[in-house]
Protein backbone atom coordinates (compact mmCIF):
# COMPACT_ATOMS: atom_id res chain seq x y z
CA UNK A 1 0.00 0.00 0.00
CA UNK A 2 1.50 3.32 -1.09
CA UNK A 3 2.23 5.76 1.35
CA UNK A 4 1.27 9.74 1.82
CA UNK A 5 4.12 11.88 1.82
CA UNK A 6 3.99 15.65 3.09
CA UNK A 7 5.96 18.05 1.14
CA UNK A 8 6.36 20.65 3.49
CA UNK A 9 8.07 23.92 1.30
CA UNK A 10 7.05 21.79 -1.88
CA UNK A 11 6.86 25.03 -4.02
CA UNK A 12 10.24 26.21 -3.53
CA UNK A 13 13.68 25.88 -4.60
CA UNK A 14 14.76 22.08 -3.93
CA UNK A 15 11.02 21.20 -2.25
CA UNK A 16 9.84 21.41 -6.37
CA UNK A 17 12.59 19.36 -7.98
CA UNK A 18 11.84 16.68 -5.24
CA UNK A 19 7.99 16.76 -5.70
CA UNK A 20 8.17 16.13 -9.63
CA UNK A 21 11.26 14.13 -8.72
CA UNK A 22 9.07 11.98 -6.16
CA UNK A 23 6.03 12.04 -8.64
CA UNK A 24 7.17 9.96 -11.32
CA UNK A 25 7.48 7.23 -8.74
CA UNK A 26 4.74 4.22 -9.12
CA UNK A 27 1.44 4.88 -7.26
CA UNK A 28 3.22 8.09 -5.27
CA UNK A 29 0.58 10.52 -3.51
CA UNK A 30 2.08 13.65 -2.40
CA UNK A 31 0.57 16.74 -0.60
CA UNK A 32 2.63 19.86 -1.00
CA UNK A 33 2.20 22.65 1.82
CA UNK A 34 3.54 25.78 0.93
CA UNK A 35 3.16 29.05 1.87
CA UNK A 36 3.94 30.78 -1.28
CA UNK A 37 6.23 33.43 0.02
CA UNK A 38 8.87 35.23 -2.45
CA UNK A 39 10.70 32.55 -2.85
CA UNK A 40 8.47 30.19 -3.74
CA UNK A 41 6.68 29.52 -7.47
CA UNK A 42 3.78 27.24 -8.37
CA UNK A 43 4.83 27.27 -12.00
CA UNK A 44 8.06 24.81 -10.57
CA UNK A 45 5.64 21.92 -10.04
CA UNK A 46 5.83 19.53 -12.84
CA UNK A 47 3.46 16.70 -11.45
CA UNK A 48 4.03 13.59 -13.27
CA UNK A 49 0.05 11.84 -14.53
CA UNK A 50 0.67 8.96 -12.33
CA UNK A 51 1.02 11.13 -9.54
CA UNK A 52 -1.90 11.44 -6.95
CA UNK A 53 -1.12 14.85 -6.11
CA UNK A 54 -2.46 17.78 -3.61
CA UNK A 55 -1.14 21.40 -3.40
CA UNK A 56 -2.31 23.71 -0.05
CA UNK A 57 -1.43 27.26 0.49
CA UNK A 58 -0.49 27.39 4.13
CA UNK A 59 1.72 28.29 7.08
CA UNK A 60 3.49 25.77 9.02
CA UNK A 61 3.54 28.58 12.10
CA UNK A 62 -0.06 27.62 11.95
CA UNK A 63 -0.54 24.62 14.14
CA UNK A 64 -4.35 24.09 13.12
CA UNK A 65 -3.71 23.83 9.30
CA UNK A 66 -1.27 21.47 9.93
CA UNK A 67 -2.95 19.36 12.30
CA UNK A 68 -5.59 19.51 9.71
CA UNK A 69 -3.49 17.76 6.90
CA UNK A 70 -2.24 15.21 9.37
CA UNK A 71 -5.70 14.25 9.92
CA UNK A 72 -7.39 14.73 6.58
CA UNK A 73 -4.82 13.24 4.17
CA UNK A 74 -4.21 10.42 6.46
CA UNK A 75 -0.02 11.38 6.29
CA UNK A 76 2.60 8.77 6.74
CA UNK A 77 5.77 10.64 5.81
CA UNK A 78 7.29 13.79 6.03
CA UNK A 79 9.98 15.69 4.23
CA UNK A 80 10.53 18.70 6.12
CA UNK A 81 11.71 21.40 3.42
CA UNK A 82 9.99 24.37 4.71
CA UNK A 83 12.48 27.26 6.04
CA UNK A 84 13.38 30.95 5.23
CA UNK A 85 16.88 29.97 4.00
CA UNK A 86 18.83 33.29 2.42
CA UNK A 87 21.12 34.48 4.87
CA UNK A 88 21.18 37.86 3.84
CA UNK A 89 17.93 38.28 4.74
CA UNK A 90 18.34 36.53 8.46
CA UNK A 91 21.07 39.45 8.95
CA UNK A 92 18.16 41.70 8.48
CA UNK A 93 15.24 40.07 9.47
CA UNK A 94 15.97 37.53 12.03
CA UNK A 95 12.36 37.23 13.38
CA UNK A 96 11.28 35.70 10.39
CA UNK A 97 13.93 32.78 10.83
CA UNK A 98 12.89 32.37 14.44
CA UNK A 99 9.21 31.69 13.59
CA UNK A 100 9.41 29.25 10.41
CA UNK A 101 12.21 27.54 11.22
CA UNK A 102 11.92 26.91 14.48
CA UNK A 103 8.09 27.61 15.29
CA UNK A 104 7.08 26.08 12.33
CA UNK A 105 9.37 22.98 12.62
CA UNK A 106 8.06 22.48 16.32
CA UNK A 107 4.36 22.53 14.83
CA UNK A 108 5.15 20.10 12.12
CA UNK A 109 6.89 17.91 14.83
CA UNK A 110 4.02 17.80 16.99
CA UNK A 111 1.09 16.94 14.22
CA UNK A 112 3.63 14.19 13.36
CA UNK A 113 3.95 13.20 16.76
CA UNK A 114 0.00 13.36 17.63
CA UNK A 115 -1.05 11.52 14.60
CA UNK A 116 1.05 8.68 14.12
CA UNK A 117 1.71 7.70 17.94
CA UNK A 118 -0.59 7.47 21.45
CA UNK A 119 2.53 7.94 23.89
CA UNK A 120 6.37 8.19 23.74
CA UNK A 121 7.36 5.04 21.90
CA UNK A 122 3.92 3.74 21.43
CA UNK A 123 2.35 3.80 17.89
CA UNK A 124 -1.41 4.04 16.45
CA UNK A 125 -2.37 0.95 14.71
CA UNK A 126 -0.85 1.11 10.94
CA UNK A 127 1.34 3.98 11.82
CA UNK A 128 4.44 1.94 12.63
CA UNK A 129 6.33 2.55 9.33
CA UNK A 130 5.83 6.49 9.26
CA UNK A 131 9.11 8.28 8.89
CA UNK A 132 9.54 11.96 8.89
CA UNK A 133 13.04 13.79 6.95
CA UNK A 134 14.36 16.96 8.34
CA UNK A 135 15.88 18.14 5.75
CA UNK A 136 18.45 20.69 6.82
CA UNK A 137 21.99 22.10 6.08
CA UNK A 138 25.87 22.18 6.12
CA UNK A 139 25.73 25.74 7.77
CA UNK A 140 25.10 24.55 11.24
CA UNK A 141 27.99 23.20 11.82
CA UNK A 142 30.00 26.43 10.96
CA UNK A 143 32.84 27.24 9.14
CA UNK A 144 36.09 25.50 8.26
CA UNK A 145 39.48 26.98 7.05
CA UNK A 146 41.39 25.32 4.22
CA UNK A 147 41.69 21.92 5.44
CA UNK A 148 39.31 19.44 6.69
CA UNK A 149 35.73 18.37 6.39
CA UNK A 150 32.20 18.90 8.08
CA UNK A 151 31.17 14.86 9.58
CA UNK A 152 27.99 13.83 11.07
CA UNK A 153 30.01 14.50 14.19
CA UNK A 154 31.32 18.02 13.73
CA UNK A 155 30.30 19.91 16.35
CA UNK A 156 27.62 22.83 15.86
CA UNK A 157 28.92 26.29 15.67
CA UNK A 158 26.32 28.23 13.69
CA UNK A 159 27.73 32.06 12.67
CA UNK A 160 24.47 33.79 11.10
CA UNK A 161 20.30 34.13 12.35
CA UNK A 162 19.69 31.60 9.71
CA UNK A 163 22.33 28.79 10.58
CA UNK A 164 21.46 29.35 14.29
CA UNK A 165 17.86 29.01 13.65
CA UNK A 166 18.62 25.43 11.63
CA UNK A 167 20.60 24.22 14.14
CA UNK A 168 17.68 24.88 16.55
CA UNK A 169 15.57 22.77 14.52
CA UNK A 170 17.94 20.14 14.47
CA UNK A 171 17.89 19.63 18.15
CA UNK A 172 14.20 19.56 17.99
CA UNK A 173 14.03 17.02 15.51
CA UNK A 174 16.44 14.64 16.99
CA UNK A 175 15.04 15.73 20.69
CA UNK A 176 11.41 14.36 19.51
CA UNK A 177 13.21 11.13 18.62
CA UNK A 178 15.00 10.67 22.01
CA UNK A 179 11.92 11.81 24.19
CA UNK A 180 8.79 10.20 22.11
CA UNK A 181 10.28 8.14 19.58
CA UNK A 182 9.12 9.80 16.41
CA UNK A 183 11.09 7.59 13.63
CA UNK A 184 13.25 10.47 12.71
CA UNK A 185 15.94 11.12 10.14
CA UNK A 186 17.78 14.45 9.43
CA UNK A 187 19.99 15.26 6.56
CA UNK A 188 22.71 18.39 5.82
CA UNK A 189 23.32 19.33 2.96
CA UNK A 190 26.13 21.47 1.55
CA UNK A 191 24.68 24.42 -1.07
CA UNK A 192 22.75 23.33 -4.06
CA UNK A 193 22.11 24.52 -7.73
CA UNK A 194 20.41 24.00 -10.77
CA UNK A 195 16.72 24.63 -12.06
CA UNK A 196 14.03 26.42 -10.64
CA UNK A 197 16.45 28.22 -7.64
CA UNK A 198 15.02 31.95 -6.87
CA UNK A 199 16.70 34.43 -7.75
CA UNK A 200 18.14 35.96 -5.20
CA UNK A 201 20.90 33.42 -4.74
CA UNK A 202 24.40 33.16 -6.07
CA UNK A 203 24.41 31.57 -9.14
CA UNK A 204 20.90 32.81 -10.48
CA UNK A 205 22.17 36.41 -9.90
CA UNK A 206 25.54 35.77 -11.52
CA UNK A 207 23.64 34.38 -14.77
CA UNK A 208 20.77 37.52 -14.23
CA UNK A 209 23.04 39.90 -14.21
CA UNK A 210 25.61 39.11 -16.68
CA UNK A 211 22.70 38.46 -19.34
CA UNK A 212 20.98 41.79 -18.47
CA UNK A 213 24.64 42.98 -18.30
CA UNK A 214 24.62 44.17 -15.05
CA UNK A 215 27.45 44.54 -12.79
CA UNK A 216 27.99 40.77 -11.21
CA UNK A 217 28.49 41.39 -7.16
CA UNK A 218 30.73 39.30 -5.97
CA UNK A 219 31.07 39.41 -1.53
CA UNK A 220 34.85 40.43 -0.50
CA UNK A 221 37.71 39.15 -2.20
CA UNK A 222 35.44 35.98 -3.87
CA UNK A 223 37.74 33.79 -2.22
CA UNK A 224 34.94 31.99 -0.23
CA UNK A 225 34.64 27.92 -0.51
CA UNK A 226 31.54 26.54 -1.45
CA UNK A 227 30.47 22.52 -2.02
CA UNK A 228 28.41 22.48 -4.83
CA UNK A 229 25.51 19.77 -4.69
CA UNK A 230 23.05 19.84 -8.44
CA UNK A 231 19.65 19.65 -6.62
CA UNK A 232 18.48 16.31 -8.60
CA UNK A 233 21.35 14.71 -6.90
CA UNK A 234 20.32 15.96 -3.60
CA UNK A 235 16.31 14.85 -4.50
CA UNK A 236 18.06 11.18 -4.50
CA UNK A 237 20.12 11.31 -1.77
CA UNK A 238 16.94 12.23 0.30
CA UNK A 239 15.05 9.96 -1.36
CA UNK A 240 17.28 7.34 -0.55
CA UNK A 241 17.62 8.04 3.35
CA UNK A 242 13.81 8.06 3.64
CA UNK A 243 13.71 4.89 2.13
CA UNK A 244 16.76 2.93 4.20
CA UNK A 245 17.88 5.79 6.57
CA UNK A 246 18.15 4.14 10.44
CA UNK A 247 16.21 5.91 12.84
CA UNK A 248 17.67 8.69 14.53
CA UNK A 249 20.35 9.19 12.30
CA UNK A 250 22.03 12.56 10.38
CA UNK A 251 23.51 11.79 6.99
CA UNK A 252 25.15 14.29 5.15
CA UNK A 253 25.16 15.17 1.54
CA UNK A 254 27.31 16.87 -0.64
CA UNK A 255 28.97 17.22 -4.30
CA UNK A 256 32.20 16.96 -3.29
CA UNK A 257 32.20 19.84 -5.69
CA UNK A 258 33.95 22.77 -3.49
CA UNK A 259 34.78 25.64 -5.24
CA UNK A 260 35.59 29.65 -4.69
CA UNK A 261 33.07 32.13 -5.18
CA UNK A 262 35.12 34.04 -7.92
CA UNK A 263 35.30 30.63 -9.69
CA UNK A 264 31.77 30.43 -9.74
CA UNK A 265 31.16 33.32 -11.46
CA UNK A 266 34.02 33.31 -14.21
CA UNK A 267 33.17 29.36 -15.16
CA UNK A 268 29.53 31.51 -16.13
CA UNK A 269 30.79 34.13 -17.59
CA UNK A 270 33.67 31.79 -19.74
CA UNK A 271 30.61 29.42 -20.92
CA UNK A 272 28.18 32.75 -21.59
CA UNK A 273 31.23 34.59 -23.77
CA UNK A 274 30.83 30.73 -25.80
CA UNK A 275 26.82 30.45 -25.77
CA UNK A 276 25.41 34.05 -25.83
CA UNK A 277 28.31 36.46 -26.58
CA UNK A 278 28.53 40.13 -26.05
CA UNK A 279 28.63 42.05 -28.65
CA UNK A 280 31.52 43.92 -30.05
CA UNK A 281 33.93 41.16 -28.65
CA UNK A 282 33.39 42.23 -25.22
CA UNK A 283 33.69 39.11 -21.86
CA UNK A 284 31.24 39.27 -19.46
CA UNK A 285 34.00 38.70 -17.29
CA UNK A 286 34.04 42.06 -17.23
CA UNK A 287 30.96 42.55 -15.23
CA UNK A 288 33.17 41.02 -12.24
CA UNK A 289 32.37 43.41 -9.57
CA UNK A 290 33.77 42.91 -5.88
CA UNK A 291 31.11 44.82 -3.14
CA UNK A 292 31.78 44.56 0.57
CA UNK A 293 31.39 41.33 2.49
CA UNK A 294 28.53 39.95 4.62
CA UNK A 295 29.17 40.48 7.93
CA UNK A 296 30.06 37.29 9.43
CA UNK A 297 30.86 35.54 5.92
CA UNK A 298 31.86 32.03 6.69
CA UNK A 299 35.15 31.22 4.59
CA UNK A 300 34.43 27.63 4.05
CA UNK A 301 31.92 24.94 3.68
CA UNK A 302 33.07 21.15 2.55
CA UNK A 303 31.16 18.05 3.27
CA UNK A 304 32.32 14.66 3.93
CA UNK A 305 29.41 12.38 2.66
CA UNK A 306 31.07 8.84 2.74
CA UNK A 307 28.17 7.54 5.32
CA UNK A 308 25.56 7.82 2.91
CA UNK A 309 27.62 6.69 -0.14
CA UNK A 310 29.20 3.89 2.65
CA UNK A 311 25.83 3.04 4.37
CA UNK A 312 23.01 3.82 1.74
CA UNK A 313 24.95 3.76 -1.93
CA UNK A 314 24.05 7.01 -2.82
CA UNK A 315 26.83 9.53 -4.68
CA UNK A 316 26.64 12.44 -6.82
CA UNK A 317 26.08 11.93 -10.58
CA UNK A 318 27.27 15.67 -11.82
CA UNK A 319 30.54 17.10 -10.96
CA UNK A 320 29.80 21.02 -11.20
CA UNK A 321 30.79 21.64 -14.54
CA UNK A 322 27.95 19.45 -15.86
CA UNK A 323 25.65 20.66 -13.70
CA UNK A 324 26.49 24.19 -14.20
CA UNK A 325 26.25 23.91 -18.16
CA UNK A 326 22.32 23.07 -17.53
CA UNK A 327 21.86 25.14 -14.88
CA UNK A 328 23.14 28.05 -17.35
CA UNK A 329 20.77 26.29 -20.09
CA UNK A 330 17.81 26.63 -17.92
CA UNK A 331 18.58 29.97 -16.52
CA UNK A 332 19.12 30.98 -19.66
CA UNK A 333 15.11 29.90 -21.30
CA UNK A 334 13.90 31.50 -17.98
CA UNK A 335 15.58 34.80 -18.62
CA UNK A 336 14.73 35.21 -22.23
Amino acid sequence: MSKTVLVTGGAGFIGSNYVNFKSKQQNSKIVNLDKLTYAANLDNIKISDTCEYTFIEGDICDLEVVKKIFLEHKIDEVIHFAAESHVDNSITNPGAFIDTNIVGTFNVLQAAYQNWMDAPTIFKEGMERSKFLHVSTDEVYGTLAGTGLFTEQTPYAPNSPYSASKASSDMLVRSYFHTYGLPVVTTNCSNNYGPRQHDEKLIPTIIRKAVAEENIPIYGNGKNVRDWLYVLDHCKGIDLVLEKGKLGETYNIGGKNERENLYIAKTICKILDKIKPLKGQKSYLDLITFVSDRPGHDFRYAIDASKIENELGWCAKENFETGIEKTIDWYLNKYN
